[in-house]
């Protein structure tokens, strides 16, 4: 087995050793990316290598500075070379901080930070010469992020929605007739006034489904035929 697989840390890495972690930083970088770049996210295919090989690069300095780890007697300082890995680590919270967006009940970018921070560590493994736990976390993260991801489609999920129907000033509309042969449940959230001076009453929706959009048309459909709905939104997740 070549010695760069097995090595942990040389301190004095030839430029070969160099290279393959560096190439093999642009190949796992660009596997992941290119998953999240077909999805759509923000942080794609070029933005997911340079993460990768940002991180890279900062442990295969620390690697090349090993070996003056400590304090002479000529010097006051100390110089702590794992400290550029944790830059690296801290600079990519900043980044996933800024991928994640929330709007009221709706969340994005979790997973795409998490992807940034994961990255980021495996560009670590690689840079530090840690060849194979680098390549087998890069397929673990790929199996995580694209077959199993196809779990969604099947997985009976719950979604929550916001619900507005107009009421009557004397009592509040009892949905459970109407929800219940479709498992679904509503709780009252408030009670308030529409523009034109009829009351609004808004309960909150829940219920179990495979497809929030389907399910989600079964129920909008299944409450106008009863009661005059003025407003329904929902509450989803987005990663």
């Amino acid at each position: 087995m070549p010695s760069f697989l097995t090595d942990a840390m040389p301190l004095t890495p030839d430029w070969w050793d160099i290279v393959a972690r560096l190439a093999l930083t642009v190949i796992a970088g660009g596997l992941i990316g290119l998953d999240r770049e077909r999805g759509g996210h923000a942080a794609g295919f070029r933005t997911t290598i340079l993460v990768a090989l940002a991180a890279c690069v900062a442990m295969v300095q620390a690697n090349l500075l090993l070996s003056t780890y400590g304090k002479t007697l000529s010097f006051f300082t100390q110089m702590d070379v794992l400290r550029f890995p944790l830059g690296v680590l801290t600079g990519v919270g900043f980044i996933g901080g800024g991928a994640i967006l929330r709007r009221g009940d709706m969340m994005t970018g979790v997973t795409t930070a998490a992807t940034l921070w994961f990255m980021t560590v495996v560009g670590l493994c690689f840079g530090g010469g840690q060849i194979v736990t680098g390549t087998v976390a890069t397929v673990i993260a790929f199996i995580v992020l694209s077959p199993l991801k196809r779990l969604d489609t099947w997985l009976r999920c719950e979604r929550k929605a916001t619900l507005v129907v107009y009421g009557t000033s004397s009592d509040i509309p009892d949905l459970s007739d109407v929800l219940g042969p479709l498992e679904c449940s509503a709780s009252f959230v408030s009670l308030g006034q529409a523009e034109d001076g009829r009351p609004e009453v808004a309960f909150e929706l829940r219920w179990l489904a495979k497809d929030p959009d389907t399910s989600a048309r079964a129920i909008l459909f299944a409450v106008s035929e009863a009661h005059e709905i003025a407003n329904f939104s929902m509450h989803s997740t987005t990663t």
